[in-house]
C-alpha cells in the first residue's frame, strides 16, 4: 500500500492565537517516514509521541524519515525502520509579540505615602509579551488542548502584573508627587520584578508601559496647592495677604450678619492672615462686651431705704418708691460723696 505524502504546517490566519494543533483526524490521515513539517516564522513546533516532548522544531522544512524518526527510534527503543504511519501530536506555537494587552487596576491600590500617608492610587496601561520558552509553557498552561488563544491568559497576566505593581509600590518608596515624574524608573521596577513570574510560565514580557497612575481628588488638591506654594517661593505671604483682601471684600458685599459670617468663613478658608483679622475682630468685639457690663456695674447706687440696686441720679427707688437723698460733693476736694459716708474717699476729710 502506497504512503501519502504528507506536509504538515499550519497557515495562521488569526493575531490572537498562540498555540494550534494539527488535526491529523480531520484529513483521516497520519505521519509517516515520508512526511514533512514545514514550520514558518515566528513558529516553533512541537513533536509529542504518546505523552512525550520528542523534538521541537524550529522554523524550516523538516523531513521525517531523515530528522524526526531517528528520535523516535531512540525514544521507542525501535530495532528497525518502519513505514507504517505513526500516532503522535503536533503542536504549533506562535513565537510573535502579542501587542498592546491593556491592563487596570478594577480596585485602588493601597500604598503608604511619605507626605500623605495611606492613600489609594489606581493606574492602567498596555504590555506585551511573547512565547520564550514552548516546551514550558506546554506543560505550564496550553496542555493538550486543541487551540489556546490569548484571551484564555490574558486575565491571568493582568492579575500577576498588578500583584507586582502592589509588591513595587510598597517597596520603591516613592511618593505620590514623585510617582508621575519617575514614570519610567518605576515602570522597569515593575517589570523586572514581574519577568521572572512570566519566565516560570514559558513567557516573556516584552515591553511594560504604565500610561498613568492616579491618586483621590483630595490628595490631587493638596498636591496642586503644594506646587502652587513651591511656585511663589517668598512670595507666599503676599498670596496669604491677597486672599484675605479678596474675602474681605466678598464679606462687605453681603448684608446682614449671615453675609458677614460667610464672608469671615471664606476669609479664614483663604490665609492665616485672614484668620489673625477676624481674631483681633472676635476679640475687640469680647472686651467691648465685657466692658459694658462693668461700665454699668459702676453706674449703678443702691437704695437708701431698701438697698435694691437703682440707676445713678435716680430720685427715687423703682422698687420700693421712696425718694433718694441727693448726691454730696466733698467741700475740700469735690469729689463724690456716697449717702451716709463719714469722711471723703478721695481727700479723707471728715464730714
Amino acid at each position: 500500500m502506497a504512503l501519502f505524502r504528507l506536509n504538515v504546517v499550519w497557515n495562521d490566519d488569526s493575531n490572537n492565537t498562540l498555540v494550534y494543533k494539527y488535526p491529523f483526524k480531520n484529513y483521516g490521515r497520519e505521519v509517516n517516514d515520508k512526511s514533512t513539517i514545514t514550520v514558518k516564522e515566528s513558529q516553533v513546533a512541537i513533536f509529542v509521541y504518546k505523552g512525550q516532548i520528542a523534538d521541537i522544531l524550529t522554523p524550516g522544512l523538516h523531513d521525517m524519515k531523515t530528522e524526526i524518526l531517528p528520535i523516535l527510534t531512540k525514544l521507542a527503543a525501535w530495532k528497525y525502520a518502519f513505514q507504517t504511519p505513526i500516532t503522535c501530536d503536533v503542536y504549533f506555537v506562535n513565537t510573535k509579540q502579542f501587542t498592546n494587552i491593556k491592563w487596570g487596576t478594577l480596585n485602588p491600590i493601597m500604598m503608604r505615602d511619605p507626605d500623605f500617608g495611606a492613600i489609594r492610587v489606581r493606574g492602567y496601561g498596555a504590555f506585551s509579551f511573547r512565547v520564550d520558552d514552548a516546551a514550558v509553557f506546554l506543560k505550564e498552561l496550553f496542555g493538550t488542548n486543541s487551540s489556546f488563544k490569548t484571551e484564555d491568559i490574558t486575565g491571568f497576566l493582568k492579575t500577576m502584573l498588578i500583584s507586582s505593581l502592589t509588591d513595587a509600590l510598597g517597596e520603591s518608596k516613592i511618593s505620590a508627587l514623585d510617582l508621575a515624574a519617575n514614570t519610567l524608573e518605576f515602570n522597569e521596577i515593575v517589570k523586572a520584578k514581574i519577568q521572572a513570574k512570566f519566565r516560570e510560565i514559558g513567557l516573556e514580557l516584552v515591553n511594560l508601559f504604565i500610561e498613568n497612575m492616579s491618586v483621590p481628588q483630595e490628595v490631587e488638591k493638596a498636591l496642586d496647592e503644594r506646587s502652587k506654594l513651591g511656585i511663589l517661593g517668598d512670595k507666599t505671604d503676599t498670596l496669604l495677604k491677597v486672599s484675605a483682601a479678596e474675602a474681605m471684600k466678598t464679606a462687605a458685599a453681603n448684608q446682614g450678619a449671615g453675609g458677614a459670617f460667610m464672608g469671615a468663613g471664606v476669609g479664614m478658608g483663604a490665609g492665616l492672615g485672614m484668620g489673625g483679622i477676624m481674631a483681633g475682630a472676635f476679640a475687640g468685639n469680647n472686651q467691648q462686651q465685657a466692658a459694658q457690663p462693668a461700665q454699668n456695674k459702676a453706674d449703678a447706687a443702691k437704695c437708701t431705704s431698701c438697698g435694691a440696686s437703682i440707676p445713678a441720679g435716680s430720685k427715687f427707688c423703682p422698687e420700693c418708691g421712696q425718694k433718694q437723698a441727693e448726691a454730696k460733693f466733698c467741700p475740700e476736694c469735690g469729689a463724690k460723696i456716697a449717702a451716709g459716708a463719714k469722711f471723703c474717699p478721695e481727700c479723707g476729710k471728715k464730714l
